[in-house]
């Protein structure tokens, strides 16, 4: 079309003789040329989206999707090379469209996939291993050239034909989309630079410890909400997700429900996928109270979409200075309430990985990749992981003035960054908190105040920007907590 459209000379001399203005002629040639291309490629070749294409990942020992287009009632053959002995088939609808599934064999490659019809498709360079989306805002999208820590010293290695990356648009739709405009590339420098961070740590990590191939499709986009990424009719259909006021919370940017969904999820439903990580909420942060809810909703969506119940294991936002009006706290209780009531998912803690808390972008992102790999190899994967969760607040007993704080998740013990932790404030029942004494005992905690005799509360790094200083003995922080509902 470009070429086409770039022979102005000839395209001025057919205006002249037909009398036509140059710019109506321009137009009518290109919708004429638009019109030519779909036709001809609709009926006279098969149209596969774009997440099958050359060097892509197709999840191992699996029953995978496969779909496209082609003539209408035009029966299409799949034959793959790791199987060539078994022809599938499939027959287009009066909609041209087609789907069957594929069974895929142990990880490995590279291999072909013809698809033999009236026309003829060839996907070369295909592995066959573990498939990952990695979706969310800023965060999750944060690459090298956003100048994370060893950026540069980490693209330059980063060539390994058995990493994957399908790197989605950021584009939105008012309606689903049938494909989208990417395409799968082999991890390189060049395209390592330009993905997900995060993504690309975690696949390395992954395809490291397992030794298989690794396809990530990262599918992210700063300052989104929640509401973006969750198909339209759930939100609306909720009443406790559908009263909130979307529009105006986020009129400098297309966050109606679902635009996202439309266009950046649905065009790979349902592409055969081992799990999903996921990194988000701080858009969410003034919303907080229905975010466990949101969250319950996105992970179903997805599930049913990619018709398995998938693990999601995701970030708990880090540390940042959000004001006066600060309310990050509630929504990573929120984040902790989701992993605990959800199930099959996992929330990792990085509140010690900030360097700079007026930062909203901490620029360590390998080691949060590294924490959802190792959640994912011990869950997902059953590899012997040793610690991979971070402490978490379990329960508290009051004796003679002095709390007794119980955790989840300690293996060998817990340290502190100092003498003592200095982190924990406590309260009475006047609701008044105040600094805590604090001594590490074993895999206990034991607070006490002189200014508060019965002790009702407990909160550690409970605010929008404490950093912790109570990590495992492994090196995991404890996970910001309160014990009380005030």
């Amino acid at each position: 079309m470009l070429k086409l459209v770039q022979h102005d000379d000839l395209i001025i001399d057919f205006a002249i003789k037909h009398n036509l203005k140059y710019s109506t002629m321009k137009r009518i040639l290109i919708i004429l040329f638009v019109l030519f291309a779909f036709s001809t490629n609709m009926f006279a070749k098969i149209i596969l989206p774009s997440v099958f294409a050359d060097n892509m990942v197709l999840q191992q020992n699996s029953e995978v999707a496969i779909w496209g287009w082609s003539d209408p009632g035009e029966t299409v053959k799949i034959v793959t090379s790791w199987n060539i002995n078994d022809t599938i088939k499939a027959k287009a609808d009066n909609s041209s469209e087609w789907k069957t599934n594929i069974q895929t064999i142990g990880a490995g490659g590279p291999y072909s996939i013809q698809i033999l019809g009236n026309g003829k498709f060839e996907l070369k360079n295909v592995m066959l291993g573990e498939v990952w989306i990695c979706s969310g805002q800023s965060n999750m999208e944060w690459s090298v050239n956003h100048k994370i820590n060893n950026g540069e010293e980490e693209a330059a290695k980063a060539s390994n034909p058995n990493i994957r990356i399908f790197q989605v648009q950021k584009i939105g739709a008012e309606y689903p989309q049938q494909t989208c405009n990417a395409t799968w590339t082999v991890s390189s420098p060049e395209t390592m630079r330009s993905t997900s961070s995060i993504g690309y740590f975690f696949a390395r990590e992954i395809q490291q410890k397992l030794n298989v191939p690794v396809g990530i499709i990262v599918s992210a986009w700063g300052g989104t909400p929640a509401e973006v990424w969750i198909e339209k009719s759930r939100i609306e259909n909720n009443p406790e997700l559908n009263k909130a006021k979307y529009a105006e919370q986020f009129d400098w940017w297309p966050g109606t429900p679902g635009t996202l969904y439309n266009s950046m999820i649905y065009p790979v439903v349902p592409y055969g996928i081992a799990g999903a990580i996921w990194y988000q909420g701080e858009s969410n942060c003034e919303n907080y109270p229905i975010y466990s809810q949101l969250m319950k909703t996105l992970i179903e969506n997805w599930r049913a979409d990619f018709k398995r119940d998938f693990p999601f294991y995701f970030v708990q936002i880090a540390p940042f200075n959000y004001g006066d009006k600060g309310t990050s706290e509630y929504l990573r209780e929120q984040q902790e309430l989701a992993a605990k009531t959800v199930p099959n998912t996992g929330m990792v803690v990085i509140s010690d990985l900030v360097d700079n808390i007026k930062d909203i972008h901490p620029k360590d992102k390998l080691n949060v990749g590294k924490r959802l790999a190792n959640y994912a190899l011990a869950e997902t994967y059953k590899q012997n992981m040793g610690a991979y969760k971070s402490p978490s607040y379990q329960s508290m007993q009051v004796e003679k003035g002095k709390v007794h704080l119980m955790f989840n998740d300690v293996l060998t013990g817990l340290k502190s960054t100092g003498k003592t932790p200095e982190r924990f404030l406590i309260a009475g029942e006047d609701k008044n908190f105040v600094p805590a004494t604090a001594k590490i005992e074993g895999s206990t905690i034991v607070l006490s105040s002189k200014l508060v005799k019965t002790p009702v509360a407990i909160r550690f790094c409970f605010d929008d920007t404490t950093m912790p200083d109570v990590f495992s003995s492994e090196g995991l922080p404890l996970a910001p907590f309160r014990t009380d509902k005030w």
